[in-house]
């Protein structure tokens, strides 16, 4: 039986109550725009250790990615992954972190993994890895935020070349160009790297800058499909390998299908004003009388402005001006699927809109989805979009 949803804010409000809600939300700023180069801690994010000598093979039979190398040999990388459900769906989307004999604190000396996986949905995580654990001889242990913490790093004016040690493991994002690195700090202590301390809406607002969504909120849990979230161009599947937990649908809408929508950064702006050309994060957006990114509730249709038909995509989550929503290409962008028209739907002086709230108490903002470059090419080199564009402002 799948959990009751979520109730959404705003929906029972009256009108009085919601302008009241507005105006409050808006009254507090938005975070400020993000440092150029910062260490954030990330308490969103926790790590559960699984160890022992059948950890890989237990491991490769469901997550996304391939646990072992070339020889045949388990990864000493750290890497991006995913788990699914059996029908496709993403449960989760994590970060796999090999460790060697010797990190005794982590599983009694035995070889083993940290997973990364969304805070908030842990104990779920956890039962979901003891029910597929069976008989494999491996061992399931959370650990506590001072064994292990998470971090993330970056530095936009300068390249970064930030190497693991016996107290931190260290991936260069791979998700997309420019995101920074991911560590695990092993122990209560902060990374001694030689950055300006930050926050974690510092390092949300890149990330939705970049398009790259994080956490069940985002990737909606048991809803989700990895290449609508883009899973696969951000390095988090491997199409050659053996079977795991969702691959036969995954495969067949690889091979068979067209990803219609995806996971794309968005911005919202007025009614009475002109569609924004660049994404841009504006952190004096809030105002007393404007509606901000995070007061959206999640899974807004988002419907075309001043016409009626089918729905463009759906909202997913955001904070200031800016967030992500799972948008349908061929509306919301000049993108040109394979097998497509070009410019078949989309129309480059269509507008968009969010609307949410009954008739006493309805909320509405305009929305534009934009494609990142990064993305653009990445679907581009592998064949999932065609190389045309009908304009360039997306």
């Amino acid at each position: 039986m799948r959990p009751a949803r979520r109730a959404l804010p705003g929906r029972l409000l009256c009108r009085s109550c919601l302008q009241h809600q507005q105006r409050q939300f808006a009254s507090s700023s938005s975070p400020p725009k993000p440092p150029p180069s910062g260490l954030a801690a990330l308490p969103s994010r926790q790590l559960l250790a699984v160890s022992g000598p059948e950890a890989t093979k237990f491991l490769q039979g469901i997550v996304t990615a391939n646990m072992t190398n070339a020889e045949g040999l388990p990864r000493t990388d750290a890497f991006y992954s995913g788990f699914l459900n059996a029908t496709g769906r993403v449960v989760h989307d994590i970060f796999i972190y090999p460790f060697q004999h010797g990190r005794s604190a982590l599983a009694a000396g035995e070889e083993g993994y940290l997973i990364e996986a969304d805070a908030g949905e842990m104990a779920r995580f956890t039962k979901l890895i003891k029910r597929y654990k069976l008989r494999a001889k491996v061992t399931v242990r959370n650990l506590a935020r001072d064994e292990a913490s998470v971090w993330q790093a970056w530095n936009e004016a300068a390249p970064m070349d930030i190497a693991a040690n016996e107290s931190r493991m260290v991936l260069k994002d791979p998700r997309a160009p420019g995101l920074g690195y991911r560590m695990v700090q092993l122990s209560w202590k902060t990374p001694e790297i030689d950055l300006d301390s930050s926050s974690e809406d510092a390092y949300t607002i890149r990330r939705y800058l970049h398009g790259v969504a994080e956490g069940q909120d985002e990737i909606l849990r048991e809803q989700a499909l990895p290449l609508e979230s883009n899973m696969e161009v951000m390095n988090g599947i491997d199409f050659h390998k053996g079977c795991y937990v969702g691959q036969e649908l995954t495969i067949r809408t690889r091979h068979r299908g067209v990803v219609r929508k995806r996971i794309l950064p968005c911005t919202i702006y007025s009614k009475d004003k002109a569609p924004p050309q660049t994404l841009m994060y504006d952190a004096e957006c809030a105002s007393p009388e404007s509606l901000t990114a995070d007061m959206i509730p999640a899974e807004t249709s988002i419907g075309r402005f001043g016409k009626k038909g089918r729905s463009a995509g759906k909202w997913l989550k955001g904070v200031g001006n800016i967030g992500l929503g799972l948008c349908r290409l061929e509306i919301m962008t000049d993108v040109v699927l394979p097998g497509e028209q070009a410019a078949a739907t989309y129309k480059p002086g269509n507008e968009f809109v969010l609307e949410w709230g009954d008739e006493d108490s309805k909320s509405d903002v305009k929305v534009k989805a934009f494609v990142p470059e990064w993305l653009r090419e990445a679907l581009g080199a592998q064949g999932l979009v065609s190389t045309g564009r009908v304009n360039a402002n997306t």
